[in-house]
This record gives structure tokens, sequence and C-alpha cells, in this order.
């Protein structure tokens, strides 16, 4: 049977759970157990799927087509294993099941109330699918004291009871300010809020202290007191030079060798760490660096596009070099912004997925100067799209090309699509229909034309690769494309849906349908990056 560890947070947010939660999954993983990570949201959106991504950073999308919390994508990074629908559930999502359940008679008359019933569904949301697996990790969102994470405290703590002794720990991750004009470390908010939480029932077994400082052993002591747990159960966690540099310093913590003895396992042997030694060693030692111009729309916030700045971070480790990454707003190339000026300096540059006609002109732009000037360019969803109406407009000479995205068109090079055949068959989508769960989405496989310059990179011809888009290149405008030397090189298995474009004739020119920084890992990059970063390299040595 699996043991469960809950993990959460306390004092403010943003502490970093879901790095804490992926880097422990990650210690236990190299001590060769299995493992898995979920995810309670306890927001009433169904799913983050609408969401701003400035309320919410990336959405983060599954093989099976599930819009997600971007911590699943830290999960998935750090122990490879694939994220699936059932590891993120909101408090939205909860309601809906209950409420359907209500309305079809399910529960015979009885009042629905959030105990039992709301507690019982996140309870089977923790333990489905949980076979062949040593250890569940399940972060909490939100801080301690939230009124809207209240239910999943509550589910938390009778599933503690539910398991019975020695079948889960919880870990809280809190904070250990450091005020300067007094220049001490303060314990007073981890004091107040294990208070708060053991007032709801929980007792943490573990303290995980974010701190700016290192932590003196009579704050950990005093920390230990307060909160009644063992001194060496009060872990220090100060800030990392890297994320990829936390699961090895947790280690030196004591941090996994602490879970175990809480779960009493003895003898277990020592974590293998070497792929993440060798990821430090490719990052506090690179070879060179090169400098990438990320051209997009919500570039005022990173986490907007983790995955890609960290797919592009694992190619520069496949290349030993740094990458450094230049957020540009699309926007500023429609105001009159010099382009030549911002994108001269790039060794490559990037367009990435997005929604919505703000900051379109500026991609384009940024299209048609990568291509004119030989610098390395890759479009990845709505770049693509982009590259395709440049291609259309300056090379194929269809001077109207746009898409239906942005309004009426008399040339839609990118439309609504409305059917597709998936794995399950044909899927339709009404074209006025809700936005929620409505694209395509998931992993789906693709064809490579074997003597592409993406056959050569993936070194095959047969790919899968994930997808979240309303809107596809029209697959009627292939042969214009083509005369104007952007090839349609990648289609889905019937022919139908154009999933890669390049440039033969350019350096690198690459636009791709789907999301390939989805699938990167630092100890496994995923190929596109690491060709693209090596085609900046190259350029680098040219300007």
């Amino acid at each position: 049977m699996a043991r469960y560890i809950f993990i959460t947070g306390g004092v403010v947010s943003s502490l970093g759970k879901g790095l804490m939660a992926a880097s422990l999954a990650a210690l236990l993983q190299a001590r060769g157990y299995r493992v898995r990570i979920r995810k309670f949201d306890p927001y009433l959106n169904v799913d983050p799927g609408t969401m701003s991504p400035y309320q919410h950073g990336e959405v983060y999308v599954t093989d099976d087509g599930a819009e997600t919390d971007l911590d699943l994508g830290h999960y998935e990074r750090f122990t490879g294993v694939p994220s699936h629908q059932s590891d993120n559930v909101t408090q939205g999502r909860i309601y809906q099941t209950i409420i359907t359940k209500e309305r079809r008679g399910d529960y015979l008359g009885a009042t629905v109330q959030v105990i039992p019933h709301v507690t019982d569904e996140i309870k089977a949301f923790a333990m489905a699918d949980t076979d062949n697996l040593d250890f569940v990790l399940c972060e909490i969102g939100g801080t301690v004291g939230d009124i809207e994470s209240l239910p999943f405290m509550e589910a938390i703590r009778q599933l503690h009871n539910d398991l019975g002794r020695g079948q889960s720990i919880f870990v809280h991750v809190t904070l250990v300010p450091y005020i300067a004009a007094a220049g001490e470390l303060k314990t007073k908010p981890t004091q107040h809020s294990v208070r708060e939480l053991t007032s709801l029932g929980i007792q943490p077994n573990i303290l995980l202290c974010r701190c700016e400082q290192p932590l003196p052993d009579s704050e950990r002591a005093k920390i230990a007191l307060f909160c009644n747990v063992r001194k060496e159960a009060v872990i220090p966690a100060l800030d990392a030079p890297s994320i990829y540099s936390v699961p090895t310093q947790y280690h030196a913590e004591g941090l996994d060798e602490e879970v175990l003895r809480a779960f009493g396992i003895d003898g277990s042997p020592e974590p293998v760490l070497d792929r993440w030694l060798d990821i430090m060693d490719r990052q506090a030692n690179p070879e060179g660096e090169v400098t990438i111009g990320v051209v997009g729309k919500y570039v005022g916030l990173p986490d907007a596009y983790k995955s890609l700045h960290e797919a592009l971070t694992h190619g520069g480790f496949a290349n030993r070099v740094k990458v450094n990454i230049k957020w540009i707003d699309a926007e500023l190339f429609e105001k009159g912004g010099d382009i030549a000026a911002s994108l001269e300096p790039m060794h490559g540059i990037l367009v990435p997925g997005g929604f919505g006609v703000r900051g379109s002109e500026g991609k384009i732009a940024s299209v048609r100067f990568a291509r004119e000037r030989d610098v390395p360019f890759f479009g990845i969803c709505l770049g693509m799209q982009m590259a395709c109406i440049e291609g259309a407009r300056n090379t194929a000479g269809i001077k109207d090309a746009s898409t239906t995205e942005f309004g009426d068109t008399r040339e839609p090079v990118v439309g609504l699509i409305t059917e597709w055949m998936g794995t399950e068959g044909l899927q339709k989508r009404a074209a006025g229909g809700d936005l929620g769960g409505t694209m395509r989405l998931g992993a789906y496989p693709a064809k490579l034309a074997g003597n592409s310059v993406v056959a050569g990179i993936y070194q095959g011809e047969d790919i899968s690769e994930r997808h979240r888009h309303r809107y596809e290149v029209n697959v009627g405008y292939r042969d214009a494309l083509e005369k104007g030397g952007l090839l349609f090189s990648g289609m889905s298995p019937d022919g139908t849906l154009p999933e890669i474009v390049e440039r033969p004739d350019h350096p690198w020119f690459v636009g791709v349908q789907f999301h390939p920084e989805l699938k990167s890992k630092p100890f496994d990059p995923h190929p596109l990056f690491a060709s693209f970063i090596e085609a900046a390299v190259k350029h680098s040595r040219l300007v």
C-alpha cells in the first residue's frame, strides 16, 4: 500500500511547495522508490484552462489532455514520471462532481454537506490510481488559514486517520524571515502557522523552513520546542542558486532521511544523485553562452512561460552553454519600436504560444526579421501560425493572409478547426461553444517527412507531442506556402493537420503546432530545444 506525504504551506504564499514536493520525490526516486505527486488547488475554477496567465502562470498540459497547475511541470521535470488528469484537482471540479451526483439523485435525498460529501470526494481523488506506488506526495495549494483550503485540510486529516499508523506524514513548508534592522531570524511566524495547523487537527512531522540566512541550531531547537517536532525534523531551506540544485541541497540537510525516519523505514539505500550532480556541473561550468529573444505577450510574468524557460535552459545543458533569455514584448514592435535594435543582438528568436490578437503583428515582424537575417527561429503553437502568415504575406504573395482568430479575413491561412481525428475517434467542437476544455488537448501523433530537418533532429519519423490550441494552419494553403519555401515537414497521420513547418534554405527555421517544452527535462532535454540552442551557438560565432 502506498504511503502518503501531505505537504502544506504557511505564513505566505510562493514559498516553493511545488518545487519542494518535486525535489523530495526526486530524492525518494533516487533511492529506488516509485513515486507520484498530486496537487490539490483550492480555487473554484474547474481547471486553470480559462485563467489569465497573469493570474495563474502557464497552464501545464498532460498527455491525456488535462489542463493543470504549473507545479505539475516541476513534478514531471524532476521525476520523469508523466502526470495524468488524476494528478490535479481543483475545488471547482470537486463541487462540480458533487453537484452532478446530487442532481442525478446519487445521494438518495440526503443533505449534501462539506463533511462528509466534499471531504470524501477529495479523499477518493487522493487515493485513486495509486497501485504499484511506494509514495504519493500530495501538495495542498494556498496557505494555512485560507478559508478556501479548509475542506482539503479536513480531508487530509481524515485520510491520515483512515490510512492508519505509519502510512502518512505531514510536511509543513513555512517561512523564517530575516529582519535586517534587528539582524535576526524570527521564528514567531512559523510558530503561529503551526498553531493554526494544529487547530485544524494536523500535527506536522517535519517543518521545512525557508530562510535567507543560515538557521542556527538554537533557532532550530526553539522551533522544535514550540512546534512539537524533533529538532532534526526542522529542516532549513535556504535560497538555492538554481532550482536544479534544490534536491542535493535538501538531501544535505537531511530531508529525505527525516521523511523515511518519520515512516519508520530503516536500511534504505543511499540516493544515487549522479544525474543531478551532472546537471549542476553543466550549469555551473558552461563553455559559452547565447542570448535568445522570446517575443511574446505575457512577458511581464515569467511564470506564464515557465516550461519554455526551463526547456531553453535544458537546451543549454545539452550544449553545455548558458542560455540568457531576453523577454521582449511583441507590442513594442507595433508601437514604433526599433525591431533591428532589439533583435540584432539575439543569437536565436523564439515566438511562443498565446491567444488573441494583441502583439500579433509584432510577432509576425519578428518572424520576418529572423527569416531575412538568417537568425535561428523557433515558432511554437501561435508562433508557428505567425510564421505561416508571415510566409504567406511575404514569400507566397498572399497579402491579406491572416487568421480567423483575429477576426474575419479573406485569406484564412489559420482557422478554427471543428473536427479532427483523435485517439478516441472523430472529435468535434462547436465554433461558438464554451472556451474551457474545447481545445485540441493532450498528446497526438505526427508523421515527419523522411528527408526533413526535423526528422534528423528527432532521429525518426514518428513522434508524439502535446497540444493546446483551437486554431490550425489551413492545409489548403500548403502548395502556396511551399512554393514560397516554407515546407510542411510534419503532418497528422491522416494528412489533414499541419504539425511542423520548416525552411530548409535557412540555418534553422522551425515552427511546431504543439508544445515541445512540456516534455523537456533537465536530464533529458527535448531534441528541438537542444538543436535550436546548438544553432544559436553557431550563429553566435558568426556575429
